[in-house]
């Protein structure tokens, strides 16, 4: 399987390819400034450069070489914060250094797979598996008791924060199909946002606070897989004018975790091509 990771911009409609290996690469996290890609591929994190070099360095992850797609950047920069389960042997959710470093315990139970960092830098989002439940969940940068925001309604999956604070979006099978929902931090305020015939997954709300865009299965999916066909689609805030950018051939590993550049003006993704012998 070749990854080929790219940039669309919402204003302009095109797409530019930064980077394609044959190595199996996923879920690219814009840095704040934009100089480069945060990426994961066979359990390490790697930064890919956007200035034209097409090079890629290694972050220095410590013990944690097991990290899966879960990973993104604070919004000041200066950390990292990965999933990874070289230590417990499940996921677990750790931060260390931008430049790279020993990470730091903040989730003592598991599994749990990061996905949201809140826009004051204080809490992080995530999904943990509790008895068999998937539900959402917030907790300290520095560590401390988990708060649980759903309560075991189907599997809950994938939050993150819009960049107001006031939200956080997730995607949600309570109602049969995975659709997506928001959800004030505080726990209040639940409500449904998309109402389609498609299994909708990880949305990510813009910087500018007037779009989310999404990753559409096709209806008799289950879970997000990986190797098929898919859509990318972005809506208002609350699910309005809700359309398809366009199709490609990717799914888990494609938008996992928060993709938009600073401006807002352009996202990342990994589309996925078969290596014929």
């Amino acid at each position: 399987m070749r990854s080929s990771v790219e940039i669309y911009n919402v204003r302009t409609g095109e797409t530019r390819i930064v980077w394609q290996t044959a190595e199996l690469v996923e879920a690219p996290n814009f840095a704040p400034d934009g100089r480069y890609l945060l990426l994961n591929g066979d359990g390490r994190l790697y930064k890919l450069l956007l200035d034209g070099s097409r090079r890629v360095e290694e972050v220095d992850t410590g013990f944690a070489v097991t990290c899966n797609n879960d990973h993104g950047i604070s919004p000041d920069g200066s950390q990292i914060v990965i999933s990874d389960k070289t230590q417990f042997g499940k996921s677990t959710i750790y931060v260390l250094p931008i430049e790279g470093g020993t990470p730091q315990l903040v989730t003592p139970k598991q599994p749990s797979y990061w996905h949201g960092w809140s826009p004051d830098g204080k809490e992080l989002a995530y999904c943990g598996i509790r008895d068999d439940l998937f539900d959402i969940y917030t907790i300290p940068v520095a560590g401390g008791e988990e708060q649980r925001l759903t309560q075991g309604e189907g599997r809950n999956d994938g939050p993150d924060y819009s960049h107001d604070g006031r939200w956080i979006y997730f995607n949600s099978s309570r109602t049969g199909l995975m659709q997506i929902w928001r959800i004030h931090p505080d726990g209040s305020g639940l409500e449904q946002v998309t109402h389609d015939n498609y299994g909708n997954w990880f949305a990510h709300p813009a910087p500018t606070n007037d779009k989310v865009l999404i990753l559409s299965y096709d209806p008799d999916v289950f879970d997000h897989p990986r190797d098929l066909n898919v859509r990318l689609r972005m809506m208002d805030m609350d699910g309005g004018n809700l359309t398809t950018l366009f199709e490609l051939f990717g799914g888990q590993g494609t938008i996992n975790v928060p993709n938009w550049s600073p401006d807002g003006d352009e996202f990342a993704f990994v589309r996925y091509f078969p290596v014929s012998d």
